[in-house]
């Protein structure tokens, strides 16, 4: 029976799991005093596939995965190590570069992998990607750290609506500090009537439930409504709010409106507005991409300058000046 270290970490190492990674597992099971800190600048995330990935700079590299155990596989031969508490069988997956280990529940094989791995590198979590069978990991990690998490992205394809309970803890009590992504369908019913929290890129692919008060309380770089029930006055509002000082970090501001109508998204404001004709192309923090293809340059009183426009596809963005494509806090 091994422990997961010393030798095990060196087949790790000999199979060129994750390169990127290899002396710090070297320093590891040579047993020498470093903190792994000192050369471990990368992210730590969890995914809901039961995944472990390490990134360094650009590079993302899957490191470990925890998987179910099934009838059709012979588990004789595998590597049967100790992880936490419990006695499990690995095997390295050639194809793709990474460890599989499996267990008769992959919640607590995910939790015991990801207890390793924080010990190892002494890091925190930074990034999960959830669904709502895994929503609890979101839970469980904001229990055991004190570091809030950078990017949470709560996904899910399913025709069944998500759980109101979860997405209000989403929104007001998971410490996010940079991106909360989140896809899934919510009750036809649902609101979130409290202010919502600093988050620098908020991305919501189903806002239908987004109101024009929840819109008034944000303060993002970058905010993007898919599926929105917005009307052209609810966005009239906000360029005023904006214009009055109000979202001042805003960068980009992107929302599906039915029956979008520019005019009416301007009312009051063309006498500050220019038409500027010329097609550029915008880029934004976090990754996002736009063409603008004309539109309405408006001016706040401190000097900013933002473009609003209308896509071919009926949404109506919002692309601050001067380009930042850095992401920052």
């Amino acid at each position: 029976m091994r422990k997961l270290g010393g030798a095990f970490e060196r087949m790790l190492i000999s199979d060129k799991v994750v390169q990127s990674l290899t002396r710090y597992i070297i320093l590891f099971s040579a047993g020498q005093a470093i903190q792994a800190t000192t050369f471990f600048n990368g992210v730590f995330c969890l995914l809901f596939t039961h995944s472990i990935i390490l990134n360094k700079s650009r590079d993302r590299n899957r490191v470990l995965s925890a998987q179910k155990f099934v009838d059709n596989i012979n588990y004789e031969d595998m590597e049967l190590v100790k992880i936490g508490e419990q006695h499990v069988r690995v095997e390295m997956d050639h194809l793709h570069g990474h460890l599989i280990s499996y267990w008769s529940n992959t919640v607590d094989g995910l939790k015991a992998l990801t207890e390793y791995v924080i010990n190892l590198f002494n890091i925190d979590v930074s990034d999960i990607w959830a669904s709502k069978q895994s929503f609890h990991m979101i839970e469980w990690v904001n229990s055991r750290q004190k570091t809030p998490l950078r990017n949470v992205w709560y996904a899910d394809w399913s025709t069944t609506a998500g759980s109101e309970e979860d997405m209000i803890y989403i929104l007001k009590d998971c410490r996010t500090i940079s991106q909360l992504r989140i896809c899934l369908k919510l009750p036809p019913n649902f609101r979130f009537s409290e202010k919502f929290r600093k988050i620098d890129c908020l991305d919501i692919w189903y806002g239908e439930w987004v109101t024009i008060d929840n819109l008034l309380t944000m303060d993002g770089i970058v905010i993007i409504l898919k599926s929105s029930t917005l009307t052209s006055s609810d966005v009239n509002v906000f360029l005023k709010h904006w214009l009055s000082g109000g979202c001042p970090r805003l960068k980009l501001f992107s929302a599906e409106i039915r029956f979008l109508d520019i005019l009416q998204v301007l009312a009051d404001l063309l006498h500050n507005a220019v038409l500027v004709d010329d097609h550029r192309d915008y880029v934004s923090p976090f990754g996002y991409s736009i063409n603008l293809s004309s539109g309405y340059d408006i001016r706040r009183a401190d000097g900013v300058t933002a473009t609003v426009c209308e896509q071919e596809n009926g949404t109506m963005v919002f692309a601050g000046w001067p380009e930042i494509t850095h992401n920052y806090n």
